[in-house]
């Protein structure tokens, strides 16, 4: 994991989301990735008082490794990721240079693999993905609230 100053950022929550960015080069261990989100969380607790689950500490470490993932896998250069707290959710952001959107499956539960981005679309309030000037970028926010509803398809 490459950081440089400017590059990692924490704010209190209220007005504006409390965050964490990292950008990731090609050598990135996706491990690394999962380790900011569960520091980043438990800084929410510890610092914030804000209420973090088991289930939502798993949900946004299997987000932050499927999204990390696919911009390794289909992006060339590094991408970033920042994970932030708002209005009630942890929202996963990450941004490559790739300009192809990842494809959404249909649920098909005979195919081998490629479920990554059907999984986080289900355990999700929402999700986005979108072209940039010079990239891409892709969005999931995973409920704070375990009552929540998921995201209905």
């Amino acid at each position: 994991m490459d950081r440089t100053p400017g590059e990692q950022s924490r704010r209190s929550p209220g007005s504006r989301p409390m965050a964490v960015a990292a950008a990731f080069g090609s050598d990135a261990q996706i491990a690394e990735a999962r380790a900011l989100a569960r520091s980043f969380l438990a800084d929410l607790t510890a610092v914030h008082g804000v209420a973090v689950s088991e289930r939502v500490l798993h949900v946004v470490q299997l987000v932050v490794s499927e999204l990390v993932t696919n911009a390794r896998k289909y992006a060339p250069g590094p991408c970033l990721l920042t994970i932030q707290a708002r209005a009630g959710s942890v929202e996963v952001i990450v941004r490559d240079s790739g300009s192809s959107l990842p494809t959404v499956r249909e649920p098909d539960p005979g195919r081998v693999g490629q479920h990554g981005l059907e999984i986080v679309m289900a355990a999700c309030r929402s999700f986005e993905m979108r072209r940039e000037p010079q990239g891409k970028l892709v969005r999931a926010a995973v409920a704070l609230d375990d009552a929540e509803p998921r995201r209905a398809r």
